[in-house]
């Protein structure tokens, strides 16, 4: 999958299209979902073109991913969620029904999320 600048993430990046910013810093944004999942649902991106986390973790610099990934543990503290518990997920690839070719990570916190996936054999 290539990377497509004109996704929404790229957009929103770009100020082309708002979002309800928790989080910023110079690898990363996190804002919250406009469609959440869970009571508290935000998205993580980095600030680099990524399509998915494999992208990433070939492409990006000891710096983005390091810069991303301590955004990611800081948002959840900065939301009050460490305590509680939270959930992080990153869909990679059309089986993982990843929606946007932009690599981003979904914080879910706010109420008890169950199990983390359906036991699936086929």
């Amino acid at each position: 999958m290539a990377y497509d600048n004109d996704n929404i993430f790229a957009k929103i990046l770009r100020g082309e299209i708002p979002c309800d910013k928790v989080f910023e810093d110079e690898h990363a944004l996190a804002f919250r979902d406009i469609n959440p999942q869970a009571p508290l649902h935000v998205l993580v991106i980095p600030k680099g073109a990524y399509v998915n986390m494999d992208d990433f973790s070939a492409q990006g610099s000891d710096a983005e991913i390091a810069g991303f990934i301590r955004a990611v543990g800081q948002v959840a503290r900065e939301l009050g969620i460490v305590d509680a518990g939270f959930r992080t997920l990153a869909n990679n690839g059309p089986d993982a029904h990843q929606e946007v070719p932009h690599l981003h990570v979904h914080i879910f916190a706010g109420r008890d999320l169950g199990r983390m996936i359906k036991n699936f054999k086929d």
